[in-house]
């Protein structure tokens, strides 16, 4: 009896050696049907899909940016509004302060630049300015002077200036000095013989006097015999005597 089912079970064993053979073929992936990745060329219609949260993200992302105006422009010249400075009333308190710390008179040109501004907006700022300066009670007023717009203290005040800088007797001005000095203001470019002529003494300490305070200058020589120095004004003329130019000059008596 024993050796009888040994026997038979090692009839069986073939059967089951082939069942997992079969078992082992169909779980084998190469045997099986190969995934759905796309749409049917049978033209059967793929479902809609929603799109993903990312996808929306994305999408509103690339909008904006392609949106007028998402740079912070103002739409016109493509300049950002935070930088253009227009507004005369934002321009009064940079414009006092750039004049306020000036050694020299400022031109409207270099004021616009350093303001960040238009001309036309910086040249309304300097009006508004000088309108608010004007006036006797103002200690100050903002003067065309020498080509450009500088602060200066109301004339009124003159004296009292003086009493606080200590004016040096070497700084003021003779009645020959001035005299001198008109002459070349109103005659330039003129030599020495022309100003002695004029004022009838001799010119050569006032002439030098005049240069030593930068309100003349040798602008040339004479054409003439000896090639005598010709002498004209300064900026610093214009300055000292509040004109913005040679022709705000008060007519001579000459014509």
């Amino acid at each position: 009896m024993i050796q009888r089912a040994d026997s038979q079970q090692q009839t069986e064993d073939p059967q089951t050696n082939d069942q997992q053979t079969d078992d082992t073929q169909n779980v084998n992936p190469e045997n099986q049907p190969p995934e759905n990745t796309g749409p049917q060329e049978s033209g059967e219609e793929t479902p809609n899909r929603l799109p993903a949260d990312d996808e929306i993200d994305g999408a509103a992302s690339i909008e904006a940016d392609e949106s007028p105006h998402a740079d912070g422009t103002d739409g016109t010249d493509g300049t950002p509004e935070e930088q253009r400075i227009d507004d005369v009333e934002l321009l009064l308190p940079q414009l006092e302060a750039l004049l306020f710390v000036a050694s020299e008179p400022l031109s409207v040109g270099r004021l616009s630049d350093a303001l960040g501004a238009e001309r036309q907006a910086a040249r309304a700022a300097i009006v508004a300015l000088a309108e608010r300066f004007s006036g006797e009670k103002s200690g100050v007023h903002l003067i065309e002077i020498a080509g450009g717009w500088r602060l200066l203290s109301n004339p009124l005040f003159a004296e009292t200036v003086a009493a606080l800088n200590g004016q040096k007797a070497s700084d003021r001005l003779s009645g020959a000095a001035l005299e001198t000095l008109a002459v070349i203001a109103y005659k330039q470019p003129v030599g020495r013989a022309e100003i002695e002529r004029v004022r009838g003494v001799g010119a050569g300490p006032v002439l030098r006097h005049l240069l030593e305070l930068d309100l003349i200058k040798v602008a040339g020589r004479d054409e003439g015999l000896g090639r005598a120095l010709l002498y004209g004004s300064t900026k610093e003329f214009l300055d000292r005597f509040g004109l913005a130019s040679l022709r705000d000059l008060p007519a001579s008596l000459d014509g």
